[in-house]
């Protein structure tokens, strides 16, 4: 049976956004998101937290819990946020930001990291 996408109109619509950018990692997230819900990617704050460093910028194509604790001051870029998610980032000093608007606000940015889970 042929795969026919994602039903949700705003994701097919930031798939093929983040396919038009010229860097190879909107790319990547792009074919990342374009999977069917069941097999989206979900990364817990503890790994964010053992595998970042202050300053870093977090690209996660899926949804981030609040799993654990943040102890350092990261921007995470994500598909969607758990609220303890959100509570637990801003309350570290990070900033927590949706990959449509990620994607303006990182251009030309360095230190970013595709975080899968």
């Amino acid at each position: 049976m042929k795969r026919t996408g994602s039903t949700n109109i705003e994701k097919r619509k930031l798939i093929r956004l983040l396919g038009k950018q010229e860097k190879p990692l909107w790319k990547a997230v792009a074919e990342e998101i374009d999977v069917p819900s069941r097999k989206s990617r979900i990364v817990n704050l503890y790994k964010i937290e053992k595998y970042s460093k202050e300053g870093d910028i977090i690209v996660v194509p899926g949804k981030v819990l609040g799993i654990g604790s943040l102890s350092h001051k990261v921007t995470v870029v994500a598909l969607d946020f758990s609220k303890s998610a959100l509570k637990k980032i801003n309350n570290a000093g990070g900033r927590a930001l949706p990959l449509r608007e990620g994607t303006r606000e990182l251009q030309g940015k360095g230190n970013v990291r595709l975080m899968k889970g």
